[in-house]
């Protein structure tokens, strides 16, 4: 596994990071809502990169994993930033963005702020999740609290309950991607399984029919869950890492990033 370090961002955040030097598009992985780079998408990604000779990056947003913060003060805007950030500081020439769950989102955000996206992988994306699925699924009284500057919980999968904030809300709202035209003029893979109970079949339906791309697919695993890293899943983003990469293979693949 490569090494994490550290980089302290323009807006003063501390953040953590793995980077692989190898040959271009840089693959970089962005994971998803309380998650880290240390999940088993991304760490089975990283050594399938290096084993290709791949130049790879995998981050924490702040308040993720080995990053500075809290998690309960960050949001999509800011976790955009923070990867951006990363990105920006650490990598050259053209990018494959691998979006898992809130990592989607986020590497919709980034596509419209980076030029050198060569390649999309989406990983049961989640774009929007804090109006679509948070918001329209409070009761009245969480809407309430929330409005009040409050907070609201949700039960999690995966451990102790999502504690969700007005800033989280507020900002998502800044930052949706399914209200306007979202351009992806490169090859773009959509995974999502059909037991996964976090983003739903039509999450995945309503991606595919918004993104603006002449070479997109979407691939449903039937019986996989929001996971999707057992190793049938794990072989399959290799795959669409594979696909979409080689789209810039004949003049990129070749530079030493």
């Amino acid at each position: 596994m490569a090494q994490v370090e550290y980089l302290e961002s323009a807006a003063g955040r501390r953040l953590a990071y793995a980077h692989t030097p190898g040959t271009g598009p840089v693959v970089v992985f962005l994971s998803g809502y309380k998650s880290d780079m240390q999940g088993t998408k991304a760490v089975h990604l990283e050594a399938w990169a290096q084993a290709q000779g791949r130049a790879f990056l995998r981050l924490d947003y702040s308040g993720h994993g080995a990053s500075d913060g809290a998690f309960e003060d960050g949001c999509i805007g800011d976790w955009a930033e923070d990867a951006l950030a990363v990105i920006e500081a650490v990598t050259e020439g053209p990018l494959v963005l691998v979006g898992s769950s809130m990592g989607g989102w986020i590497g919709c955000l980034l596509v419209r702020r980076l030029s050198r996206v060569a390649g999309f992988v989406g990983v049961a994306a989640a774009p929007d999740f804090t109006e679509d699925g948070f918001w329209a699924g409070f009761s009245d009284a969480q809407r309430a609290a929330i409005a009040a500057g409050g907070t609201a919980e949700l039960p999690s999968d995966y451990g102790d309950p999502y504690v969700i904030t007005c800033r989280l809300i507020e900002d998502g709202r800044q930052h949706l991607v399914l209200r306007a035209p979202l351009a992806m003029p490169f090859p773009v893979r959509l995974l999502q399984g059909t037991e996964d109970t976090a983003v739903t079949r039509d999450t995945a339906l309503r991606l595919l029919d918004h993104i603006d791309s002449d070479d997109l697919r979407l691939t449903f695993v039937k019986g996989a869950d929001h996971r999707f890293s057992d190793p049938a899943c794990l072989r399959l983003i290799e795959q669409a890492v594979a696909e979409v990469g080689a789209a810039s293979a004949p003049s990129d693949m070749g530079t030493d990033l």
